[in-house]
This record gives structure tokens, sequence and C-alpha cells, in this order.
């Protein structure tokens, strides 16, 4: 009699994927490159032979133009304007930062930048805050419409609304004070901020309820909860407001150039082009070093928090 061949042996689904058969389905990840391919020599070395070169290329892209900028303050002048320019400085000097330091009075410009930033940051957060924490929470009569016209003025395009700060600065509404050349017209302009608000109060949105109400049993009040409860559970979102607010202070030019006549007020980015016409070039780059460097180590210190303040409100799906 004869014997039938037996049927063909059928490899689970999740094999031919790429996957063990017994492991979990909500487990599975599809890649662009299958666990396969990764499982031999030939394609372990191709992986990490592109990972490295996108590696390096990105790197390459972003840290050239800063090398690039710190060794140009750094060659002697004649040599900056050389063409083709060199990789390498052929004589390394540091009086293009010194010089940038003595010269253009880069201590008293990065003070004022400084005070400025400061108290635009300390503002923005006390009224951002209070204002994101009221419309959350507090439940405002017409409240959405409220929410609705401070979004409506990131319509608004920036230079539409010069003319009218610089005529509320220079005679203040009822008091009739005039605030140019003083800290307060870059700190009042800079607590109105509809994106940074907006942001706090999206936050604020997803903190549950229940948290406050335990608060509230517990007896505290409405100011209690929000120092108690709401500010330390929002660090990350703060962290990213505070950055905000730090970095369009620092890089602001338009606003500061228009409200600061006296030379010696000026914040760093208004005085590096007031003053960059009677310096050399070396000089000119040094003192555009000097002045990114405490941006470039505010970002160091926080990027956790940058990190954390964008996923904190990613939602599990």
């Amino acid at each position: 009699m004869a014997q039938t061949a037996p049927p063909p042996v059928q490899q689970p689904v999740a094999a031919l994927a790429g996957r063990p058969a017994d492991a979990p389905a909500e487990r599975f990840v599809r890649t662009i490159v299958s666990p396969l391919a990764l499982a031999g020599r030939r394609g372990k070395v191709t992986y990490w032979s592109v990972f490295a070169l996108v590696v390096v290329l990105f790197a390459f892209a972003f840290l050239f133009p800063v090398y690039w900028m710190v060794t140009g303050a750094m060659k002697p002048p004649e040599e900056v304007v050389r063409t083709p320019p060199t990789l390498v400085p052929e004589q390394w000097q540091v009086t293009g930062y010194t010089d940038a330091w003595d010269l253009m009075r880069l201590p008293t410009h990065l003070w004022n930048t400084v005070v400025q930033a400061t108290g635009a940051w300390v503002l923005q957060i006390v009224f951002c805050t209070a204002a994101a924490y009221a419309l959350s929470k507090l439940k405002p009569a017409f409240g959405k419409v409220i929410l609705g016209g401070i979004l409506a003025t990131l319509m608004v395009p920036v230079q539409a609304l010069v003319v009218p700060k610089y005529l509320t600065i220079a005679d203040m509404p009822l008091i009739h004070v005039n605030l140019l050349n003083d800290p307060l017209a870059i700190w009042l302009p800079a607590v109105a901020n509809a994106f940074n608000l907006y942001l706090l109060k999206r936050f604020f949105d997803q903190i549950p309820r229940d948290v406050l109400e335990a608060a509230e049993i517990d007896g505290a009040g409405k100011l209690r909860t929000l120092w108690s409860i709401v500010l330390p559970l929002s660090r990350p979102v703060l962290g990213v407001v505070s950055i905000f607010a730090l970095v369009a202070v620092w890089q602001d030019f338009l606003w500061p150039l228009m409200v600061f006549s006296d030379t010696e007020k000026q914040p760093i980015s208004v005085a590096l082009v007031q003053l960059s016409q009677n310096v050399p070039l070396t000089v000119l780059i040094g003192a555009m070093v000097i002045a990114s460097i405490p941006m470039v180590l505010m970002f160091l210190v926080f990027q956790r928090h940058i990190i954390a303040g964008i996923s904190a409100g990613s939602t599990k799906g």
C-alpha cells in the first residue's frame, strides 16, 4: 500500500514576519529593516555602517558652522577674508576675543541683556501661569471667549504690532509715563505671550480633577492648590516656557532697537549691529561667539526639561 507524503509544515505567520511565534502581538513593532536581516553578520555591518554615517553627517552639518565661527575669531584679519579660506588658522591668536570684550563693551551689553531677559521671564511666568490656571481650572465667565481673543492675537503679524506698542510705551495710558530706555519697555510687552499661555493652559487641562478636589478636601484654597499641587506637577512645561521666554528676549532685535536709543542700555543683539562698523571682522566674530555662549549653556543645562516638556502632552494610544 502506497504511503502518502506528510503535508508540508506551515510556518507561523509570526515567524515569517521576523518574530518568534510565541511573542506577544502587542509587543511586535514593525521596522524598516527586519530582524531576520539584522541577524546575520552582513546585515549588522550594513546597519551600523549606515547608522554611523548618518550620525557623522548630521554632527558635521551642525557642528561645522560652530567650529568655523570659533576659529574665525582666532585668525588674523587678512586670513579671514582670504580666498580660498583656510580650515585651520595658520596663526592662532585670541586677540579677537579680548578686543571684542574691551572695544565693544560686552560686559555692559551682556548685563543689560541679562536684566531684560530675567525680568521678562519672571513676569511672564507669574502672569501667564496665573492666567492659564484661571482659564483651565477656575472656569471664569466667558472664559472660552477670552481664550479665543487671546489666541486670535497669534494671527496678527508681529510687525503690525510694533507701532501700537511703541506709542503705548512712549506714553503709557492713564499714567502718562515714558518708558523708553527703561527695562519695563521689554518686560511689559513680553508678559502678553499668547503662545506660552496656551501651552500652559493645555498642560493644566491634563491634570486630573481628582487631585485638585483632594487638595480642596484637605482645606487648600485656590492659591494654595496652585502653589503646592499644580506648579510642582508642571515643572516640564514651565521649563519649556522659561526657555522660550529667555530666548525670545535674547535674540530680539527690532523692538530693543526702537525703545533703547541710549547705547549704554542696549542689549547685546543691538550693540553687535551698532558697533560692527568700526571694528575688524575678527573682533565682530569673537563678539558673536561670546554672545552665543549663554544660550548654548542654557540649552545644555535645561535640555532634559526641553525633552520632558515636549513629551509632557503626549498620551498613550
